[in-house]
């Protein structure tokens, strides 16, 4: 069928879907819900037999819905209603949760249900639930629910006729209802409280004095501050976090986001004022025992070594890039065959961190300079996993993962992918980056070409989400593995100690250091480098200031004006309906 994905952005769950359709046949367009005029317009070009609405803010006009099926993914159980629906389940404390596909009407969300699926709530952020649960939840409900109207002999039932509903319509959350209590909640309290508002709108509160909206926190077991502080004071920071003191305890800040301002790291956020607050570092790249802020953190099992880096959104700053570099170096003198990168929970890595980059305007930095520093920072990274010749290196991505990110990966040995997760192996929709890490090595050596050919130029320029499983298909990955988090990570577990204690290890590691010492002799790393920097010369510091202008409109959340025609397969000026 012809689908239309009406969205308010192409968020990872609108990837996901896309992507999933289009694997089932399914002809697949996308147009950005700016106003009714453009929607009716891309409606009128594209002619849908169906339209499914992933993520929007506000309502389908009557034009449309009165005319065409429009299926609206609700990340909300049967009989929710409202712009809140996560956050209140989450700030509650909800047991379990769902995502609905209901029909558009006039009354928002009260439309007949066309499919369901629910599933246990964790109690984490709201970010990381629906870029996991919610996510699974939606591609489940909304497959039931095409394959229900292609059918067309489906009923959907109305929600006045669904048996013991347990949801009901409730506003949007306010501030109001956000607010923490520090004399009053407990740590639990806070935290349900922050991961109710994490991704957006964060909660508004103060830092240092100054108000602010807080993202990001983490429990801390130990109070490791203070003892005669009252709950609210600043105890410590570390690295990027600020720890400070609850009723009961104590929790890490990881974001902030000061008036006028966007969100940054919390010690970026208030350099100035955590400066003062004495640091509680943990002294090596171990796990730490108990619960604490660690976002680097190693450790080992039956001959392999895993590093995880925990950094918000995926995004590496030129710190963190030198952090993680350090801990690699370290990790390989260790005695292990084998080493995992296992990044985070819900990204492995997206590059270079936008944000911190747009933060260098605000003083007396340059963010071209600062882009500069994170590219080679980046560069430096994958360069000591290119050449870490003792141990065979494994990328195991239990989250999405986009732009150097993907070429990050790829500079392992093997990259497995979590099902379910998404990658963005291209740069070009940051204001048309030419991009860094290698690429212009590794990605041809793995499509199997010579230089840069057309395989991996179609990719390039492709811009499109590839699937876990779409992404092994190709060949930019090595293995598409279980989708539940926790069997991942034991098939990680289990295919890395095969490897570690596999027969013809000492030979594959031979192999390895002979094919790096020929590349290196055919073409040295640093002759790709000089390569693709020089393009990136041209796009930080150059005449084009489109890199510029894309950056600070992504890290300012501008709203979108238009659908970037390779989404908007409808705009293109050849397209025609088929007869």
């Amino acid at each position: 069928m012809r689908i239309l994905l009406l969205t308010h952005a192409f968020n990872s769950l609108a990837q996901r879907l896309q992507a999933e359709l289009h694997e089932r046949g399914h002809e697949v367009s996308i147009e950005f819900d700016i106003a009714d005029s453009v929607a009716e317009e891309a409606v009128a070009l594209f002619k849908p037999q169906l339209i499914v609405a992933p993520y929007l803010r506000r309502a389908i006009p009557e034009s449309i819905w009165s005319r065409h099926v429009c299926l609206i993914v609700h990340p909300g159980i049967i009989g929710d209603r409202g712009p809140s629906a996560l956050d209140w389940a989450l700030q509650a404390g909800e047991a379990e949760w769902g995502v609905t596909v209901l029909q558009a009407e006039a009354e928002m969300d009260a439309g007949p249900i066309w499919a369901s699926a629910v599933f246990p709530l964790r109690a984490a952020k709201k970010s990381s639930v629906y870029r996991n649960e919610v996510a699974q939840a939606a591609v489940t409900a909304v497959l039931q629910a095409v394959e229900r109207f292609a059918a067309g002999d489906f009923t959907p039932t109305p929600l006045a006729a669904c048996s013991a509903v347990r949801g009901r319509l409730r506003p949007l959350m306010k501030q109001s209802e956000r607010t923490i209590d520090w004399q009053r909640d407990d740590t639990a309290t806070v935290l349900r409280k922050i991961h109710a508002a994490d991704g957006f709108p964060g909660v508004a509160d103060s830092l240092f004095g100054e108000a602010c909206h807080l993202f990001d926190a983490w429990p801390e077991a130990a109070l490791r501050g203070a003892s005669d502080a009252k709950p609210g004071d600043m105890l410590a920071r570390r690295e990027t976090a600020l720890l400070r003191r609850t009723r009961d305890g104590a929790l890490w800040i990881g974001h902030a986001k000061r008036a006028g301002g966007f969100k940054l790291p919390a010690t970026l956020a208030f350099a100035a004022e955590s400066a003062a607050l004495p640091e509680a570092p943990l002294g090596n790249w171990w796990r730490a025992d108990g619960e604490t802020w660690q976002d680097i953190a190693y450790e080992e099992s039956d001959g392999v070594g895993f590093l995880h880096f925990e950094f918000y959104n995926g995004a590496m700053s030129t710190f963190q890039c030198e952090r993680l570099r350090s801990a690699l170096s370290w990790a390989r003198q260790r005695p292990v065959k084998v080493l995992v990168l296992m990044g985070g929970a819900d990204f492995w890595s997206n590059g270079i961190h936008l944000n911190v980059i747009e933060a260098a305007s605000l003083g007396e930095g340059s963010p071209a300079d600062e882009s500069w520093n994170n590219i080679n920072a980046m560069n430096d990274l994958a360069r000591e996993l290119i050449e870490t010749d003792g141990q065979i290196t494994v990328a195991a991505l239990a989250g999405n993962a986009g732009a150097g990110g993907c070429f990050l990966a790829r500079a392992a040995d093997l990259v497995w992918a979590r099902e379910g997760v998404m990658l963005n192996p291209h740069y070009k929709n940051m204001g048309n980056l030419y991009g860094s890490e290698y690429w212009t090595y590794l990605l041809p050596r793995r499509l199997g070409e010579q230089g840069v050919g057309e395989r991996s130029r179609a990719l390039m320029r492709n811009r499109q989400p590839l699937t876990a499983l779409r992404a092994a298909q190709t060949g930019f990955t090595d293995a598409c593995l279980a989708g539940d988090i926790d069997t991942f990570r034991i098939d990680v577990a289990r295919h890395a100690a095969e490897i570690a204690a596999a027969s013809d290890l000492a030979e594959r590691l031979t192999e390895k250091r002979e094919r790096r010492v020929r590349d290196e002799a055919e073409k040295p790393l640093a002759a790709y480098r000089e390569e693709e920097l020089a393009h990136l010369r041209r796009n930080f510091y150059g005449f084009d200031p489109s890199y510029h202008v894309a950056r600070h409109h992504f890290v300012r959340k501008s709203p979108a004006s238009w659908t970037p025609r390779h989404l908007a397969r409808h705009r293109d000026l050849d397209w025609r309906v088929p007869a």
